[in-house]
């Protein structure tokens, strides 16, 4: 629940101070002094000298993410510039138990990269190098501090693109895409990141660099890539990323839709779908993020609008031009008042401008917002919007509704004016009862924006303990002293030389010496 004031996502007052559940995250009041000076010291010998922030000042620089909620000062921050910089300062840090969290370019929604107190926070954002565009293969490698806009920008001379576009694409950076395998508008045809990660150079816990798939489709071996895309920083660093590239289609064409209601605009995408139609985007918008939008952009949405649909279908020309006749027609019947089909780019992006920046725009009507993510079956969106409409009206908490229709990636903004007491506490309780409306349809907690520390309370509520315990085991193979980003994604962090479901005794991997072989 990302919570966001007025129109900037990491500045303005904190709501409170970090709770007392999260002081494993945060790591409490500050570094052991001998083993932070070690690791210092350990920098300093690999890193120039303006790769190391430790003036107080400049360090609460980096003591949030796009979650402005909780906010930490680091002990140290890092900026290393190769793989081999960042793994001897991990390596540092596994020596002397001193916890790092990395960081990309802190656009993250779940607190995935709140500092420790504690700890190192190591920064990416100087790798920026795209190492290789490779046409033939379609494929890219760049570093992890690549915008992932600019890795479009440089594929689309060979006639190439990545396709996942967080609405953040032209800030967030490669390194954090794969931390949080992030989505975007055109994930429904295309997928999320895990689906275009082919290979990652990858530091471990341990300091070690090691290599993890590569050009090739499909690795022999265990999956070990997979389980890193998505970790949220708690397996290790990735420090190169190779990505696929998508041809540019030979067509394009993005049509919005005015409804009087969510309900029509639910049901339309319904058929669209149901019709064997999967657009590239389909993104819908209520009448509270319209009017946000359209303060922000003027993006000239159909006015009156309960719902737009923005629909962008993609591919062979001819096969565009029936899938959009398809598309208009499904729309119609389904009680679309208002048809337009952009003409131009610059008629496409004002289009998408007033969807991107929907999150930034609600700053525009609200003083402060929460940032929702949550996820459940296309063939409930009419039921759970109707359901969070009635939390709004009987809490009095307006809720604005802006979300990737095509897959069911609910992001609700929940409003509210922290000046006002009792406010945020309202807000935040309508928040929670959105999360159980998803899980309740069988849906999920985080589509793409993670867990971090800001959902970790709510994993309980959609897994098992057994099921919660096996995840531990997997993060305990890769980082048996606990160090990498401790305290996130899971609700009760454990020793990983404790058993699964007890308190006492090493786990058999433990004693049998495995739990460091990778």
């Amino acid at each position: 629940m990302s919570v966001t004031h007025g129109t900037e996502s990491t500045a303005g007052p904190v709501l409170g101070p970090v709770p007392p559940e999260a002081t494993e995250a945060t790591g409490g009041s500050g570094p052991a002094p001998a083993a932070m000076a070690a690791v210092i010291d350990a920098a300093r010998a690999v890193l120039p000298p303006d790769s190391l922030i430790e003036d107080h000042i400049r360090l609460r620089t980096y003591e949030c993410d796009g979650l402005a909620h909780y906010r930490v000062t680091p002990a140290l921050v890092v900026l290393p510039e190769t793989a081999e910089q960042v793994a001897a300062v991990v390596r540092a840090c596994s020596e002397h138990g001193v916890p790092f969290v990395a960081r990309g370019s802190g656009t993250g929604l779940s607190g995935g990269a709140l500092p420790r107190a504690d700890g190192v926070l190591i920064v990416t954002s100087k790798m920026r190098a795209i190492r290789e565009i490779r046409a033939e293969d379609q494929r890219a490698v760049v570093e992890p501090g690549v915008i992932n806009l600019d890795v479009t920008r440089a594929a689309t001379p060979a006639g190439y693109y990545y396709a996942p576009d967080p609405s953040s694409q032209q800030i967030c950076s490669i390194g954090g895409n794969l931390a949080e395998n992030s989505g975007g508008a055109h994930c429904l045809k295309y997928g999320f990141t895990t689906n275009h990660v082919m290979g990652a150079q990858f530091v471990t816990p341990q300091g070690g660099i090691v290599e993890l798939g590569g050009l090739a489709p499909d690795a022999p071996g265990y999956d070990l890539l997979g389980a890193v895309v998505g970790s949220e920083g708690t397996l290790g660093i990735a420090t190169a990323v190779t990505v696929r590239l998508v041809r540019l289609p030979e067509d394009v064409r993005t049509l919005l839709a005015g409804f009087r209601s969510t309900d029509d605009a639910g049901a339309a995408t319904s058929a669209i779908i149901g019709a064997g139609i999967v657009p590239a985007a389909i993104e819908m918008m209520d009448a509270l993020a319209i009017e946000a939008a359209e303060a922000a952009t003027h993006c000239d949405y159909p006015a009156g609008a309960g719902a737009v649909l923005v629909v962008e279908i993609d591919g062979a020309r001819a096969e565009v031009e029936h899938e959009l006749a398809e598309v208009e027609r499904l729309c119609r019947e389904n009680g679309a008042f208002e048809m337009r089909v952009a003409t131009d780019p610059a008629e496409r992006a004002l289009i998408w401008k007033g969807r991107k920046s929907a999150f930034a725009a609600v700053g525009r009507i609200s003083p402060d917002y929460i940032v929702q993510d949550g996820v459940i079956p296309r063939t409930a969106l009419p039921e759970v919007l109707r359901a969070i409409a009635e939390l709004s009206s009987s809490s009095g908490v307006r809720v604005a509704n802006v979300f990737h229709a095509g897959d069911g990636n609910l992001h609700p903004l929940v409003l509210f004016d922290d000046a006002v007491e009792g406010a945020g506490e309202a807000a935040e309780k309508v928040s929670g009862a959105i999360l159980d409306l998803c899980i309740s349809h069988g849906g999920s907690i985080t589509g793409e924006h993670g867990v971090g520390i800001d959902k970790a309370a709510y994993m309980p509520r959609m897994f098992s303990a057994e099921d919660l315990d096996t995840m531990q085991l997997v993060r305990c193979a890769f980082d048996p002293g606990g160090v990498a980003n401790p305290g996130k994604v899971f609700p009760t962090p454990r020793l990983c030389g404790e058993v699964p479901g007890r308190r006492r005794g090493a786990h058999p991997l433990v004693e049998a010496g495995l739990a460091e072989a990778f």
